[in-house]
């Protein structure tokens, strides 16, 4: 089950998400794409509409992450996929979590990690070129690395530092840790589960289950060099940090609250990202910057006081 939560700090998506859901015919189409995958012209048969309503109707609900769509090859031509990509969606207007809550925001280049183990499949690129080899892991020590915009390992994990400066003098009320991540085998794989964990500090934050290494669509934002047959795009996962426990888009997934993370014990604050040793599901994973997949953003770490 693929859940999100937005609240004050996501404006623009929560403005797309509220244009999309103003249209009884598009929560029409989310509704039909609730059992299966439906093609433009599907939709608008089912809804007896034309097919350019249709599409224009499909791309607001794209915009607004609800569904994703991809081309694949059709009776003439191709034809537009479309998959829903939610299926719970909440919207945090909490008053008092608005009101004199101050954010410090710090993004992270995902080459900019300070320790790794990784195994094959296993590589990093720019948005020019790849970096060193693939599939050998020594190529992680490259100093080229701080200029990657997609990394990708069968297993193991990659470990970034993130200063702590702001935590002086002040409450730490919340905190949240976004990043878009998939599987990851060669080329991509639509049925491809892979177990991916978060630690803080070195304490366990939850583990989420990623159906697919993604493909069959180019990713928005993928450099014109890199092949169709790849990876393409991940789907954006926010871990929050609260004192009530932990939760990975608005679903809670681990019992340990803001303090047990410890964010002031070293002096920076470390997040490590990978695949369980006895994990059930060891299907690698791919690591998104901003000029890879589909959202525009690094490594994002949020501190709420």
């Amino acid at each position: 089950m693929q859940e999100r939560t937005l609240g004050y700090q996501d404006k623009k998506e929560l403005a797309a998400v509220g244009k999309a859901l103003s249209s009884e015919v598009r929560l029409d189409m989310l509704r039909l794409l609730q059992k299966d995958s439906l093609n433009v012209n599907e939709l608008a048969q089912k809804l007896s509409i034309p097919s350019s309503s249709a599409a224009m109707h499909v791309k607001a609900l794209e915009e607004a992450g609800l569904i994703v769509t991809e081309l694949k090859p059709g009776v003439r031509g191709s034809m537009k996929v479309c998959t829903r990509q939610l299926d719970a969606l909440s919207i945090r207007l909490l008053e008092d979590e608005a009101q004199d809550v101050e954010a410090e925001t710090i993004c992270m280049p995902v080459g900019n990690f300070v320790d790794y183990d990784v195994h094959p499949t296993c590589g990093i690129v720019s948005d020019r070129e790849f970096i060193d080899e693939e599939d050998e892991p020594r190529c992680f020590y490259n100093p080229n690395r701080i200029y990657a915009q997609l990394i990708w390992f069968g297993s193991g994990y990659v470990e970034y530092r993130f200063p702590n400066t702001g935590l002086k003098n002040r409450e730490l009320k919340s905190a949240e840790f976004s990043a878009e991540l998939c599987s990851e085998t060669q080329f991509y794989n639509m049925d491809c589960p892979s177990d991916i964990t978060l630690w803080v500090n070195g304490k366990e934050a939850g583990t989420w289950r990623c159906p697919s290494d993604f493909g069959g669509r180019r990713g928005k934002l993928n450099p014109d060099w890199w092949p169709d047959r790849n990876t393409q795009y991940g789907k954006l996962k926010t871990w929050r940090f609260t004192p009530k426990g932990t939760y990975i888009n608005g679903r809670k997934v681990a019992q340990t609250t803001l303090k047990e993370y410890e964010w002031e014990a070293n002096p920076y604050i470390s997040i490590r990202i990978g695949i369980r040793k006895d994990a059930q599901k060891v299907g690698g994973i791919n690591i998104f910057g901003e000029s890879f997949g589909d959202y525009p953003q690094n490594l994002v770490l949020k501190l709420f006081f």
